[in-house]
């Protein structure tokens, strides 16, 4: 029941992404671009929960510490001297603190955006027809991105035809979100960004 509410409400929203574009000659080309938006829609989300939940200067002042720690911590067992040893070791517990400030504040956008992106992400998982489209992709970029290696844990779907070099849907919205993840965080700023 629950599943047929979130149909009624994402197919009206989400479905019309998916024929925005529409190419007689290459009617994947539409469902492309379909996944395109809704990976750029959910990467800006997730971009945006990062910028408001994260203090990003509390957030690049405790990398700095945790860099500073890991030279002195190197430059200790260099030394090989016992007295610097067990100083680095006492600062250890403050570099543990550190280490859970900075995964609880990478956590928080996490928690806020994971229920509405699993209900999208199930919803393309279980729409056909985006499930039954492939994206061929030049050979330099079918190496580059190490497909062969995805394929050896993830086998294409029988409706791709063998020895081509596509990836699916997961993989077409993979490298989407990743790409317009890194263009949201340019655009709102965030630290560490390109």
């Amino acid at each position: 029941m629950a599943i047929q509410i979130l149909n009624q409400i994402l197919n009206p929203v989400l479905t019309p992404l998916l024929h925005l574009v529409n190419d007689p000659h290459n009617p994947a080309f539409g469902l492309m671009v379909g996944v395109l938006i809704i990976a750029t829609i959910v990467a800006f989300i997730i971009t945006l929960a990062n910028k408001l939940l994260v203090d990003q200067d509390r957030l690049q002042f405790l990398q700095k510490e945790m860099k500073v720690f890991q030279q002195e911590m190197m430059q200790a067992q260099k030394s090989g001297d016992p007295k610097v040893m067990k100083d680095a070791q006492k600062k250890q517990s403050e570099f543990m603190e550190i280490q859970k400030e900075m995964m609880f504040n990478s956590f928080k956008p996490m928690i806020v955006t994971f229920v509405p992106i699993i209900i999208v992400f199930y919803w393309m998982a279980q729409n056909p027809a985006i499930t039954h489209f492939y994206v061929l992709l030049p050979a330099l970029a079918y190496y580059v991105l190490l497909v062969p290696l995805f394929h050896m844990f993830y086998h294409p779907s029988a409706f791709v035809p063998a020895n081509v070099m596509a990836i699916e849907w997961l993989g077409w919205y993979i490298l989407c979100s990743f790409a317009m993840s890194l263009i949201w965080r340019k655009f709102l700023g965030l630290k560490g960004a390109m």
